[in-house]
């Protein structure tokens, strides 16, 4: 998405905090991460609903391009688009100074791209292919966009995305906006199964075409729109070891849930 400007609001110090204590919640057994013990953590499902508690938004939980839309004003009918990404790589960004985020996996939609610009593969013709690609992603966003008589405000989307370290347990965040770069700076090639463009400083953009068909963008760090401290998950409160189900059960419906108990 290129020559587009980005209006995006920047993430507030009281939605990271809304983020965290929420995300907190799933490591009482209700997570999709599992941990020793019965705990869990959060995983992507558990983020994005975080972040639509957190913006006043609705989680779509489909595979929608955007997986949490947020209204512009209270009540309106028109909203932006959260493109939440997770992934256990906050290694890798300290390590490399690049941020993963995994664009999309729709390997039909990118080969019939291509075929439609009569491209049969990516080897041939790397840069042309990487070009197509990126217009496609940047098609998919316009059709849902405001100025094609959609519902979204194209200008004040952006990705939202979650790494995190499994060893530490130590997460952080960072927004960026939806543009990549021009995929005419880039220099592309087939690398085995997957098109790869680089900038001077290394890999910019993967297609696993030919394995998964992930479309996967590295932008440096210092490009994002905002980047949170790194913080922790909140300890549980102390409960007598009981949490997610028991607990829930328990505090939603404490006299139905008795008498089940009492029932032979």
């Amino acid at each position: 998405m290129r020559n587009l400007a980005y209006t995006h609001n920047i993430v507030t110090a009281g939605q990271l905090e809304k983020i965290r204590l929420i995300l907190s919640t799933y490591q009482d057994g209700s997570g999709q991460l599992a941990r020793p013990q019965g705990k869990t953590l959060p995983g992507w499902r558990d983020f994005e609903r975080a972040v639509a508690v957190a913006f006043g938004g609705i989680a779509q939980e489909s595979k929608a391009i955007y997986d949490v839309l947020v209204p512009l004003v209270a009540g309106s009918d028109t909203y932006y688009g959260i493109a939440c990404k997770m992934r256990k790589l906050l290694r890798d960004v300290q390590r490399t100074g690049r941020v993963t985020i995994e664009v999309s996996n729709s390997a039909g939609k990118f080969w019939d791209a291509l075929q439609r610009e009569g491209l049969a593969d990516f080897e041939t013709t790397p840069a042309r292919a990487g070009d197509v690609l990126l217009r496609l992603v940047e098609q998919w966003h316009k059709a849902v966009g405001i100025m094609h008589g959609g519902t979204i405000d194209t200008q004040k989307s952006f990705y939202l995305v979650l790494q995190w370290d499994e060893k530490t347990l130590t997460y952080r965040m960072y927004q960026y906006a939806l543009a990549f770069p021009d995929p005419l700076m880039l220099s592309w090639s087939a690398q085995g199964r997957r098109l790869v463009g680089k900038d001077v400083r290394g890999i910019v953009i993967e297609w696993y075409g030919h394995s998964g068909g992930q479309l996967k963008y590295y932008p440096p760090v210092e490009q994002a729109i905002w980047v949170s401290e790194i913080f922790t998950l909140e300890p549980l409160p102390e409960s007598n070891g009981e949490y997610g189900i028991m607990r829930r059960v328990r505090e939603y419906y404490p006299e139905l849930w008795q008498r089940a108990c009492m029932l032979p």
